[in-house]
């Protein structure tokens, strides 16, 4: 019997109570890893995404939120700049990065902190969803 690695579909997937409504989304990511970044359970309702974007000014990042998908794009200007590397480690090419989002997910806010793109989320469950209690009578 073949083991399956399922550890890739945690990382892009916040929110979801079961695995299943991301098996039938079909999302696949295919952006090689890049930019990294991090999910943290701040509490049992709130999140926060981290991702490394050093190189990038505030307005080359673009956060947008569509139908539970948040996708996080970085595009440099178009100014040519000329350079003599003699080894380059630091990557800085364009990237998407898009995270499936579970029902009554809210983005907070963002902000930008020392090189990390911090995106805080919340969980919001309506009242009509929450369980109550009936009282006998």
């Amino acid at each position: 019997m073949r083991n399956f690695d399922l550890s890739p579909l945690y990382r892009s997937a916040i929110g979801f109570d079961r695995l299943v409504n991301l098996l039938e989304s079909g999302q696949t990511q295919s952006n090689g890893g890049y930019p990294p970044y991090n999910v943290e359970l701040v509490n049992e309702n709130q999140y926060r995404i981290a991702i490394a974007v050093a190189g990038f000014a505030e307005h080359e990042l673009d956060i947008t939120a569509h139908d539970n998908l948040l996708t996080v794009k970085g595009a440099h200007g178009d100014e040519p700049t000329e350079r003599n590397y003699l080894y380059q480690g630091i990557a800085e090419r364009n990237f998407e990065r898009k995270f499936q989002l579970a029902e009554h997910i809210q983005i907070k806010g963002a902000n930008l902190e020392n090189g990390l793109l911090y995106i805080d989320l919340e969980r919001v469950v309506p009242e009509t969803l929450k369980p109550r209690r009936i009282e006998i009578k």
